[in-house]
């Protein structure tokens, strides 16, 4: 299975040794990235700010809304980070 095309820094000591072992490194930690990065995991860790209203919403679904229709005047999305 070849992995996506994806931009990710490795770094090992060893990587030139066993280019098996490298990839299959690559690829389970695609597999592990591709389970974490998904809408719900997104929307817990942003918020939205609505500068307008003077409201701050966690709702996941009007986050993913918000993210796919475009940032009107004033709201903004935040990391909760």
């Amino acid at each position: 299975m070849k992995a996506p095309n994806r931009d990710l820094l490795v770094l090992v000591k060893h990587a030139r040794d066993n280019e098996e072992a490298m990839e299959r490194e690559l690829v389970q930690l695609n597999k592990l990235l591709m389970d974490v990065e998904t809408q719900e995991t997104f929307s817990h860790v942003y918020e939205i700010i609505d500068c307008n209203k003077f409201r701050i919403n966690t709702d996941c679904r009007r986050i993913m809304k918000l993210i796919h229709n475009g940032e009107p005047p004033f709201v903004f999305l935040n990391n909760k980070n």
